[in-house]
């Protein structure tokens, strides 16, 4: 409490009850100049009233929130954030039901303040895994009802169309559990219909701007607004609000929630059949009998909406033009005329959502809800629509003014009529303070009998001719002479002229003001009906969610009972909702609206007077000067603060009420500050509550500081003990340690100095045996002898006589490891030596010839290591014809005249075309011969002296090119291109018949990807290499390309 400012100062009193003098206008002059300096709350006792700024201020940051983290009440300034943390410890440590009631205008801040007051309470729990995703499920909660439940109105551009109240559940430690949201009287009516310049609810208008391309399209919907008739085909467009993000927002919620995809899914289908029920156009037609019916004028948007829902469109347009009827056992359908269809379809798009946002709070509630057997405390949280006032005003606006009516009630019972009756009870002296109770406007419209609900709800039953007319007719005369209710024929009768009452309304003076009541539409809106067969239509459907929201049109529990009214229900909810008030611990927040034009910090005085006045805040402010501002159970006061007196600590054995007297008395308050009531005492002045809290503080600190002491001395002592126990044991065993080192370092002493002793009477009495060569001869001895038994080992461990084996043994001393190295250099030779001893002439011109290709082509063509050329198990075996054994090649080894080499099958590839065709080769020691495969005959016979040189690729190709002179005999014909699966042992015994004929190497050229030349006899031609993945194995593919030039592919 801010009592130690200067009262003078209007801007400085935080709590009205400090107001001196206390009129309207000082109090309206102190909340304008609190509003002016941004100080929007303003305390009445423990009433927080908080003024709407319009704008965001500074002051919910982290920093805040520790300021008011377990502070008192009254300690710090006035702020939203001291009730929360007052109600949150009030369930924690005292182990009491909280409410917290928000009420205001609409527009005045409600919801604003109940997101702050979860958001706080969210941020002073404890922390830890699994309460924090409690925390972050009950707070992502908000998004989705909003964009679900909430819209703009004139009045706000974030209105709650709906009234939630949230039951926030807490283990024993004040870790939050879960929570139970139970929500009153969507406002579905604006589903189809809205004035100009409001909006429908949110989440139409964020689906169709923040959903993907891909989700517009699989929901068959459009993005601009004006194509929507149920959005009034008007822009959306809303300045300071981002409908895209929230949206994003508002799917992020429902993922931390723990909506699966396929709920979310099926959620905005529904929504998205809703928006397109409002394009459904009717057209007008008339029956053979004259009768005037309706039908679908384009089908399309139908269509559209049975896709989404997996209903036969024929089913929904037989719903939606016509219905059936029940007479005399008989069911007879009859055709519905376009204002009937125009009205059957609005019903099944409020039904459908209004059901849809029952789900979605049932299935929040699944996600939050505690698991069962677990202890809790309770913390409930209201936000429900504030007081309405409009140009216009209708059901909506009779049920929601009601329900402020009813909250009123509870304010005025629980904070100003219980307090007068609790002074009685507990037999205080008390001042009565008059205020206005509303207890008859209450009963004016709930009276179960005589009530404006009960005679609504009576209409809407009787038989015959009803509609509007009759209805404010009965009312006229049930409440002709009720002060809070007046109509035009009552004026009429009490001979008053006013201009302003319409005569098909009535008037309801409430707690906040007149406000006239249009009745046109009320039996409509309270009957609330649906046509069985479009309810039967929905339950028809193939999509789970809808189908699940329609169980009364499963055509096996038809009941002819009529559904209860929309008033009955909200009655009911009502009731439901205030004994559930009545049962917890109430902290009010009483919001103002400071303009009309939502304008940032614009105070119109006029406009705040009228809500102090129907606030009943003056009533209010009187009742805590006159009465004490805290009160307890003696019990209760005594055990928290029985630790200020020695003579109640630790235990006081006498009754509550003498302890708590004898407690006081030692504390030295005034005895005008105290009051001692038959069950509570009394405080009057906050600041003697404070003064209170703040001796406990201090006392508790000493007394932690007692127990800290106590057990610091306790551990110490034990410690100490531990210790000096530990340093006995230490000590003996290091003593004895070292004793034993003392003793063994005397032993090691006495020993050396023995042995040298005899060493020196040893040396001394044996000198004159000595010789002056004898270390010398005793060393080369044992040099000798550690040789001989080196090399004596070494013969017992020679390696295994096989060439690749390496491996020799280890020199067991350092200076015979140049010794060891050279022997095992000798044997390794000799190994090579006796093996070449061993190999056949045959074998030893294989290896040879092997040699000759590894220097040829190793590291440089690729057919080389992919070849088994190089594998000594697989050899050259040069004769792949068996000329031998096939006498029809055997005329051809005649024509080369010398010994045989190589015979093999290449193909020869023909320079004209790139074709290759097949040709037998003969390699002997003086010729190379190409001959027909067919016939047998020598096609080409060259000496091996005109071979100039060879050209091969660098690839896994046999691909190669025969270079020859061009003074040879064979040169006139050019160069010749061959392919052989052979190629690498071709080369090798080409280049090795060479060397042995001529003496001379065989130039060969192995080329890249640019190729070589070749001579012809029409001139030279390019050879062009290109590597392609097209060719599957190793044999080249060679094509012409042009004259000049022949492109070889090869892999």
């Amino acid at each position: 409490m801010e009592a130690t400012t200067s009262l003078l100062d209007a801007a400085a009193v935080g709590d009205l009850v400090l107001l001196d003098p206390l009129t309207e206008e000082s109090l309206l002059h102190t909340l304008q100049e609190r509003f002016r300096h941004s100080d929007i709350y303003t305390y009445i006792g423990n009433v927080v009233i908080s003024v709407n700024p319009y704008q965001s201020l500074p002051i919910y940051t982290p920093e805040k929130v520790q300021e008011y983290h377990n502070c008192n009440f009254f300690a710090v300034k006035p702020h939203i954030y001291a009730i929360a943390d007052d109600a949150y410890r009030s369930l924690r440590d005292r182990d009491r039901d909280q409410c917290i009631l928000i009420t205001g205008e609409s527009g005045a801040g409600k919801t604003e303040a109940s997101k702050l007051v979860m958001s706080y309470v969210a941020a002073v729990c404890s922390k830890g895994e699994e309460v924090d995703k409690v925390k972050e499920q009950l707070l992502q909660s908000n998004p989705v009802l909003e964009a679900f439940g909430n819209a703009k109105t004139i009045r706000n551009d974030n209105s709650s169309r709906f009234g939630k109240y949230m039951d926030v559940e807490f283990d024993f430690k004040g870790e939050p559990l879960g929570g139970v949201i139970s929500n009153y009287l969507l406002e579905k009516s604006r589903i189809v219909r809205h004035v100009k310049g409001e909006r429908n609810f949110h989440i139409f208008y964020q689906l169709l701007a923040g959903g993907s391309a891909q989700l517009l399209q699989q929901l068959k919907l459009h993005q601009d607004c004006r194509h929507y008739g149920y959005l009034n085909r008007e822009s959306s467009g809303l300045p300071g609000m981002d409908d895209a993000a929230n949206f994003r927002a508002m799917q992020d919620a429902m993922r931390v929630i723990g909506f699966s995809p396929a709920e979310v899914t099926a959620l905005l289908e529904v929504t998205a059949v809703v928006l397109k029920l409002g394009n459904v156009q009717l057209s007008s037609s008339f029956q053979a009998s004259g009768m005037e019916a309706c039908s679908i004028a384009e089908t399309q948007e139908l269509q559209e909406i049975c896709q989404l829902i997996g209903l036969d469109p024929s089913i929904l347009e037989q719903a939606l033009c016509s219905r059936t009827v029940k007479a005399r056992d008989e069911m007879v359908r009859t055709t519905l005329s376009v204002p009937q269809g125009y009205y059957g379809r609005d019903a099944l798009a409020k039904n459908i959502y209004s059901r849809l946002f029952d789900w979605l709070v049932n299935r929040i509630n699944t996600s939050i809800q505690v698991k069962p057997g677990k202890q809790r405390k309770v913390m409930g949280v209201l936000d429900i629509y504030g007081f309405e006032i409009f140009q216009d005003n209708g059901f909506e606006q009779f049920i929601i003014n009601y329900c402020n009516e009813k909250l009123q009630q509870i304010f005025i019972l629980m904070t100003l009529k219980e307090e007068q009756e609790e002074y009685i009870r507990e037999g205080i002296q008390w001042t009565p303070v008059e205020f206005f109770d509303n207890s008859i406007i209450c009963n004016l419209i709930e009276n179960s009998k005589c009530g404006i609900l009960a005679m609504l709800d009576e209409e809407c039953l009787r038989p015959g001719v009803v509609n509007e007319d009759t209805f404010l007719t009965k009312l006229n005369q049930l409440f002709a002479t009720h002060k809070h209710y007046e109509s035009k024929e009552t004026q009429n009768a009490q001979h008053v002229m006013d201009a302003s009452l319409p005569s098909q309304c009535f008037r309801i003076h409430h707690y906040a003001g007149k406000v006239t009541y249009n009745v046109t539409g009320f039996i409509e809106k309270n009957n609330d009906l649906l046509f069985r067969d479009l309810s039967q239509a929905m339950w028809a459907s193939q999509h789970a969610l809808l189908h699940s929201l329609f169980p009364e049109g499963d055509p096996q529990k038809v009941s002819l009972k009529l559904p209860p009214t929309a008033s009955f229900q909200f009655k009911a909810s009502v009731a439901t909702l205030m004994k559930n008030l009545y049962s917890k611990n109430p902290n009010y927040i009483r919001c103002i609206k400071p303009n009309e034009t939502k304008t940032a910090m614009l105070f119109t005085p006029e406009l705040v007077l009228a809500q102090i006045r129907y606030l009943g805040l003056m009533e209010n402010v009187r009742v805590r000067r006159a009465g004490y501002a805290f009160r307890q159970l003696y019990d209760s006061f005594l055990e928290r603060y029985k630790m200020l007196s020695p003579r109640t600590w630790p235990r006081w054995t006498g009754s509550h009420r003498e302890g708590t007297e004898v407690l006081l008395a030692d504390l030295a308050f005034p005895p005008e500050e105290l009051a001692f009531g038959h069950t509570k005492i009394f405080i009057r002045s906050p600041r003697t509550l404070f003064d209170l809290e703040r001796r406990r503080q201090e006392r508790v600190a000493e007394l932690a500081t007692l127990i800290q002491k106590i057990f610091r001395g306790w551990r110490c002592r034990t410690q100490y003990q531990l210790m000096r126990k530990s340093q006995i044991i230490i000590s003996a065993w290091f003593r004895g340690h070292m004793e034993k080192n003392k003793y063994k370092q005397m032993k090691r002493s006495a020993l050396i100095i023995q042995a040298y002793a005899r060493g020196w009477k040893a040396r001394r009495a044996y000198r004159r045996y000595f010789r002056s060569g004898a270390s010398t001869r005793l060393a080369n001895f044992i040099y000798r002898r550690l040789v001989q038994k080196f090399l004596v080992g070494l013969a017992r461990n020679l390696p295994p006589l096989l060439v690749l084996d390496r491996t020799w043994p280890p020199a067991p001393y350092k200076f015979l490891a140049d010794a060891n190295q050279e022997l095992r250099s000798i044997f390794y030779r000799w190994k090579c030596k006796k093996y070449r001893e061993q190999l056949t002439p045959q074998r030893r011109a294989l290896l040879q010839a092997k040699l000759h290709a590894s220097e040829l082509f190793k590291d440089k063509k690729a057919l080389y290591s992919i070849s088994p050329v190089p594998s000594l198990q697989q050899p050259f075996q040069g004769e792949y014809l068996g000329l031998t054994q096939n006498p029809k090649y055997q005329k051809l080894h005649a024509v080369a005249k010398d010994k045989l080499v190589m015979a093999d099958t290449v193909r020869k590839v023909n320079r004209a075309n790139g074709k290759a065709v097949p040709r037998l080769l003969l390699l002997t020691t003086e010729h190379l011969v190409l001959a027909d495969p067919k016939a047998a005959q020598p096609k080409t016979v060259l000496s091996l002296g005109d071979i100039h040189s060879i050209s091969v690729t660098r690839f896994s190709d046999g691909f190669l090119a025969l270079h020859l002179k061009e003074t040879s005999t064979g040169g006139a014909k050019g160069d010749f291109l061959l392919i052989s699966d052979h190629l690498i042992e071709l080369v090798t015994r080409l280049h090795q018949t060479l060397m042995d004929a001529t003496a001379q190497a065989l130039p060969l050229h192995i080329t890249d990807q640019y190729g070589f030349s070749t001579r012809f006899p029409k001139g030279a031609m390019a050879i062009t290499v290109v590597e392609s993945d097209k060719v599957g194995s190793n044999i080249p593919v060679c094509k012409k390309r042009g004259s000049n030039k022949m492109e070889v592919l090869v892999h």
